[in-house]
């Protein structure tokens, strides 16, 4: 589907591809991301313009050059680096592409200056562009998985306290299952034995954003799937846990720059 909004434009679609949960393509001019968080990789290429953005609270920019990976669960924002904003091709990847354990070194060098890698990743989106090439889709994905497994084969920086990531790891998978329903600060904080206060400073330590910002953005990543899978945003609204159509257009559009509506729309 493709949209058109206040300077930007976007297309996003689901392939038939294992392993590509999404493809999202876009230019926005003045659109800034909030801080927020995928439960996918993300694997970014920048055609026009660069980008500036903070990831676990370091800062980054991402070039035409080069390819940015963004792991799962991460925090991290973005803004254009130039006057006429940027222009850029997303692949959002299931997490069993790549293993956990190269998360620590996403997290420390997300951009690869890898021309080979980067034209890798240009011929996918040509290729994933209209259906009917999934098999060599196939192909020129499991070619990119390699070169980034062997890009990110060095040791992980030192990560948080073992006990604090342990229970920021689990208040991350309370609002995972309860992302709909939703869950108050007092009851996660009963369910997981810690004070509230705690629990927000050592979610937000450790992941990089509050616990209120996590949860937001998992519906907002929610609503995005139902949208391609050709829901309304009504009824998106209420299977996603926002109060009503226009909560749910609120965040979206703060996240994405365009409302659920447009992106909805057919290609």
């Amino acid at each position: 589907m493709a949209t058109r909004a206040a300077g930007s434009h976007v297309s996003a679609w689901r392939p038939a591809v294992a392993g590509v949960t999404e493809v999202f393509h876009a230019h926005f001019v003045d659109h800034a991301y909030p801080l927020h968080t995928h439960d996918v990789w993300t694997l970014l290429i920048v055609d026009d313009g660069a980008v500036h953005f903070d990831l676990d609270r370091h800062h980054h920019g991402a070039l035409r050059t080069s390819v940015t990976l963004l792991p799962p669960y991460v925090a991290h924002d973005g803004r254009s680096a130039t006057p006429d904003g940027f222009r850029k091709r997303v692949l959002y990847l299931d997490t069993t592409a790549l293993d956990a354990e190269l998360v620590g070194r996403a997290v420390d060098r997300p951009d690869l200056a890898d021309p080979q890698l980067r034209h890798r990743v240009h011929r996918l989106h040509e290729v994933l562009a209209a259906p009917g090439d999934e098999f060599e889709a196939d192909s020129r994905l499991a070619l990119i998985l390699d070169r980034l497994r062997q890009r990110l084969r060095l040791n992980s920086p030192a990560g948080a306290q073992p006990a604090a990531r342990s229970l920021a790891t689990r208040l991350r998978e309370l609002l995972d299952a309860r992302t709909v329903e939703g869950v108050t600060l007092r009851e996660a904080a009963e369910l997981l034995h810690a004070h509230p206060t705690h629990l927000v400073r050592t979610f937000t330590h450790v992941h990089g954003l509050p616990p209120h910002s996590y949860l937001i953005g998992r519906r907002v990543e929610l609503a995005r799937r139902l949208l391609l899978a050709g829901q309304r945003p009504a009824e998106v609204a209420a299977a996603t846990g926002f109060f009503d159509q226009a909560h749910l257009t609120r965040h979206f559009r703060r996240h994405l720059g365009v409302s659920p509506a447009r992106y909805g729309s057919p290609r």
